[in-house]
């Protein structure tokens, strides 16, 4: 079978490399074509465009790069019908997917969407044109089933792939080798991905390191930007920073301080106690604010629907607060509770095989089209 898959964002090509060694399994003569990153590569992906060509968020930097945008997604419309595939396979990233899938289903060409879109939260006029436009949707979240079903719409849930990821990662042994790291209790500090963001909030998170010089603190720095951008921000203090060894950093931290987001989920699942702290840009924060529909900003809180985790959001976020809730996180018995809620958490999210369960569900559908033609 033929399988074109478009990721568009770091986390989209661990997961979608993860379904394609999984499809592999039951589909010896499986080809794969599409957009994605090296992890899909190394699964067998022709790739047409890397991910990290794609990648723009917020606002403003949308509007901006706008006529790349357009031309991505020509490109990729042409070269789907070129490759003629037996199925797309849609990878989150909904500005960019769902354009696709509804020129996808003008072509007669079926679509599987796995990771639902946040409808949930930002926009849920969006199942409408989902219903419309994609054939088989998988979602990983455990309420997402039950969205869906207020709308009519059956949808299939999975479980969680970075369950099936953290399982299967070769964690670096030598971290406090290799970053010079002493015997203190050490703290990690998730700044995000985006310029802006970081730039926001690391010097508050740093603000740590001279308060509490019991802790040694190490900053999760991804190579897009280099070190001498955190550096430049960390300043003289004695903050190491750790380049694109986030998960790494986390099996050795005793805490972590975590931006919003996905890696809030990460760092539960490697079991790491943790405050969670977001301040953005005032607009995109505001246009955010005023159609976001859930109660809390961290995923580990909106799976399990009650505060795990305290959240410091956009003008809370300062060093007096931020103070404030690390000495809470680190008090005698909160360690244990963090346990017991991230073992519920792993629950919730459906226990490993992902990955596995989606490629049946593919296959099974890929399947069922054939013999319908």
């Amino acid at each position: 079978m033929k399988y074109y898959l478009i990721a568009g964002e770091a986390s989209g090509d661990l997961h979608a490399s993860n379904l394609m060694k999984s499809i592999k399994r039951n589909d010896a003569e499986a080809s794969f074509r599409g957009f994605g990153g090296e992890r899909m590569q190394t699964e067998g992906l022709q790739l047409v465009k890397h991910y990290k060509e794609l990648a723009f968020i917020g606002f403003w930097e949308v509007l901006k790069h706008l006529r790349t945008i357009l031309r991505n997604i020509k490109l990729c419309k042409q070269d789907i019908l070129d490759f003629q595939p037996d199925t797309v396979i849609l990878v989150d990233y909904p500005g960019f997917n769902l354009r696709i899938a509804s020129f996808l289903k003008e072509q007669g060409i079926k679509v599987i969407y796995y990771i639902s879109p946040q409808v949930w939260a930002w926009h849920a006029s969006r199942v409408k044109k989902i219903q419309k436009v994609v054939d088989r949707m998988l979602v990983i979240l455990p309420f997402e089933k039950d969205f869906y079903a207020q709308y009519g719409m059956d949808v299939d849930f999975v479980g969680h792939p970075l369950l099936d990821a953290m399982e299967q990662f070769p964690f670096n042994k030598n971290m406090h080798k290799d970053y010079r790291l002493d015997e203190r209790p050490l703290i990690a500090l998730l700044p995000g991905s985006r310029t802006g963001e970081i730039q926001s909030m690391l010097p508050v998170f740093v603000s740590l390191s001279n308060q509490f010089p019991q802790y040694q603190f190490a900053v999760a720095g991804l190579s897009q930007h280099g070190e001498s951008f955190y550096r430049e921000i960390t300043g003289d203090s004695t903050v190491k920073i750790v380049i694109d060894e986030t998960y790494s950093l986390l099996n050795i931290a005793y805490a972590a301080i975590v931006t919003s987001g996905t890696a809030t989920l990460e760092t539960a699942l490697l079991d790491v106690p943790q405050v969670v702290a977001y301040k953005g840009g005032w607009l995109n924060y505001l246009i955010g604010s005023y159609v976001v529909n859930v109660d809390y900003i961290s995923l580990v809180n909106i799976v399990m629907d009650e505060p795990v985790l305290q959240e410091l959001i956009q003008e809370e976020l300062d060093e007096g607060n931020l103070k404030l809730a690390f000495e809470k996180l680190l008090k005698e018995g909160n360690r244990d509770r963090f346990k017991e809620k991230y073992a519920e958490l792993r629950k919730k999210l459906g226990g490993t095989g992902a990955s596995v369960r989606a490629a049946e569900i593919i296959q099974q559908e890929v399947q069922r089209n054939e013999n319908n033609v």
